[in-house]
């Protein structure tokens, strides 16, 4: 086990504290929205003084294990990160394998750099996710149940939003958000304002915290009809130790808190609003998956590691609760973050804000001390 050296990226949206805590530095006053772990070609961490991509590059059989880079190539699969949300995110979708290799492929014959702000598809891999909740944490995520937001809707008694209910009855959900996320820019100001007003001054029994919701989202964006499109997800707030796990399609926003948050190694992101980044409506509407029905809440199961169970094969996130000695069979490469306490995991010892990279030739983990460990490791 080798201590990392990570990356942090400043988004506009990022806590100011709450990852400066965690590492036990001075925060500046400038937004910490990420702590990148891993070897993504865009922000590797460091491995004694050098990127850990091309630590990785050097070694992929010893380090990754042979499985490993036979399904996934000569990469780490996945990159852990610490998200701290002040504001919220955007409202967005990750694209599914296939729809991410055509798409950087499109955008590369047409010559767009890949760090063009244009750009949709920086790489040509897909994006689930799971995030575990490190402090109560607020998310809108996945399209809620039919019924429930027709009821939302209709209670709101907004003259512009009958037409919208028709297509729904009509046509579905999908045609229902194309409808919203295409208006005509006077149409949708003035929709937008008229829903505002009615969340704020009648919102319909047991809607009231998704009208606070949009509510909120309007200040921050004026006229967004990503206000609207957020009244059709699922809220969900998150308490310590409970997880969100979302593939290909699912449409959501993290709204605030921190958290420990695992991915395939990919910065594809499709917005559809509440950003001033690139927003990319048409790509967005392609890849959604429409599916509707409560957020997808996952509890770890097992001691003393506790795993997030997930279908994505890329990565497998747990939580070790440490108390004395513990061993864990190896499963490829584990990238290590210590959130509470003091581990020593093969010999190195993580205290809170610590991380280590160690490789599947290194044999089991061992671990000992008091504190708690998050591991991310290959799934499959």
């Amino acid at each position: 086990m080798t201590p990392l050296v990570n990356p942090t990226q400043g988004y506009a949206w990022g806590s100011a504290t709450a990852i400066p805590e965690l590492l036990g530095v001075a925060p500046t006053g400038a937004p910490v929205a990420e702590l990148w772990l891993g070897a993504h070609p865009v922000a590797p961490s460091r491995l004694d003084g050098r990127p850990l991509d091309a630590v990785i590059a050097e070694r992929p059989d010893a380090l990754l294990g042979p499985a490993s880079v036979a399904r996934f190539g000569p990469r780490l699969p996945f990159l852990l990160k610490v998200l701290a949300a002040a504001r919220p995110l955007s409202l967005q979708a990750h694209p599914s394998l296939a729809q991410a290799r055509a798409g950087f492929a499109r955008e590369n014959a047409a010559g767009l750099p890949r760090t063009a702000p244009g750009r949709t598809y920086r790489d040509d891999n897909h994006k689930p996710e799971l995030l575990c909740a490190l402090t109560p944490f607020r998310a809108l995520c996945g399209f809620r149940p039919v019924a429930h937001t027709r009821a939302l809707l209709a209670g709101l008694r907004v003259g512009g939003l009958l037409p919208l209910l028709a297509t729904l009855d009509a046509a579905g959900l999908g045609a229902l958000f194309e409808a919203v996320m295409t208006l005509e820019p006077g149409a949708r100001a003035a929709l937008v304002a008229d829903v505002v007003e009615a969340c704020r001054s009648r919102p319909p029994r047991g809607f009231e915290a998704e009208c606070a919701t949009a509510t909120a989202l309007a200040e921050a964006y004026p006229g967004d009809a990503g206000v609207v499109g957020a009244l059709l997800l699922n809220l969900v707030t998150l308490a310590p130790g409970e997880a969100l796990a979302l593939g290909a399609g699912n449409l959501h926003a993290y709204l605030e808190g921190t958290g420990v948050e695992v991915m395939a190694n990919s910065d594809n992101v499709l917005r559809g609003g509440l950003t001033s980044k690139h927003v990319d409506v048409p790509e967005l509407l392609r890849v959604l998956d429409f599916t509707s029905g409560p957020a997808p809440v996952v509890r770890a199961r097992g001691a003393p590691e506790a795993v997030y169970e997930s279908p994505f094969a890329d990565f497998r996130l747990s939580r070790v609760d440490v108390r004395g000695a513990v061993t864990l069979p190896r499963r490829g490469a584990d990238v290590v973050l210590c959130t509470a306490g003091a581990v020593t995991v093969n010999g190195l010892r993580l205290a809170r804000g610590g991380s280590g990279f160690s490789g599947f030739d290194e044999g089991p983990l061992v671990l000992d001390g008091e504190g708690t460990l998050f591991r991310a490791t290959v799934n499959a």
